[in-house]
């Protein structure tokens, strides 16, 4: 289903909205972003996005166009507009992808940030479509890919940025092996993340990820992890993972703001543990959804 935009201000549907051919977003992949979504038509953990959306601008240097107050109303301009046109073809409530991105701006052909003044900024929202239910009920497969992760000292990973070559490889070469998703090593050999989601094992009943040390982006849903792992009686820590590890797990599952708690049931040709969802992941899941079922978080 098409997606509605807005681009500075400017609401249209997909096909009428444009940048400029000199924003630096387009031209050096000069920018940040944020995926959030709703549930019962309401924003999701908003203000830690609005964190993390900050954090990553601190690290490039990039003045955030708007305040707390200005982001959201615009988020829901662009939902209410995005809105129309789901009512037009479904009777029934439909959750929304959000989409915030924040770009360098428009500038001459310079890395000098004098050259961009202004940045420009783009909401994308969608109607956003559940996985299915046999991904929860079968899990999924995943890939270890050959491309490692960015070197903290060439693009930190603790920046969220546009320019998403590094993951669009390794994913690249997970669905052309039949993966559902990519796990990416370090140079050090550790474990990571994956490339749309944060990597959890489970072993002996305690769910361990690795540490923001081996270079990964801190997860909005893997940081909620922690706190429904405590109240659900789960131990959930930060642990140095690597190849056999995986391997050797009794569950494994990826948590992503779309995807929530997704087993893995499988690693490249190996079976992970009894080869279907774990009762810890699935203990996981079943919180994570009272948690955003019931309001209150």
């Amino acid at each position: 289903m098409a997606a509605t935009v807005n681009v500075n201000g400017r609401i249209s549907g997909q096909d009428e909205a444009v940048i400029p051919v000199f924003d630096h977003g387009f031209l050096y992949g000069e920018g940040i972003y944020e995926t959030l979504r709703t549930y019962d038509g309401r924003l999701f953990l908003y203000e830690r996005h609005l964190r993390r959306l900050r954090n990553s601008a601190q690290l490039i240097d990039l003045a955030i166009p708007f305040t707390e107050d200005e982001l959201v109303a615009h988020i829901h301009d662009t939902i209410a507009a995005a809105n129309l046109d789901v009512a037009a073809v479904q009777d029934r409530r439909q959750e929304s992808y959000v989409r915030v991105l924040v770009t360098r701006g428009v500038g001459e052909l310079t890395y000098d940030l004098k050259a961009t003044p202004k940045p420009s900024w783009v909401i994308i929202v969608k109607p956003l479509p559940s996985p299915p239910d046999e991904l929860y009920q079968n899990g999924v497969k995943v890939v270890i890919a050959g491309v490692v992760r960015n070197h903290p000292q060439s693009v930190n990973p603790m920046i969220k940025s546009n320019n998403l070559m590094n993951s669009a490889l390794a994913a690249q070469q997970a669905l052309k092996r039949g993966g559902f998703e990519a796990v990416m090593r370090n140079y050090r050999g550790e474990l990571t993340e994956c490339t749309q989601s944060n990597l959890f094992i489970v072993k002996n009943g305690a769910a361990r990820t690795p540490p923001l040390e081996s270079g990964l982006l801190p997860g909005i849903t893997r940081e909620l992890i922690f706190e429904i792992g405590r109240h659900a009686g789960i131990e959930v820590r930060e642990q140095i993972l690597r190849d056999d590890d995986l391997f050797g797990a009794d569950e494994a599952f990826l948590t992503s703001t779309t995807r929530e708690v997704l087993p893995i049931v499988s690693v490249d040709e190996k079976v992970i543990g009894s080869g279907n969802p774990g009762p810890v992941t699935s203990k996981l899941l079943q919180a994570f959804r009272e948690q955003t079922c019931g309001g209150r978080l």
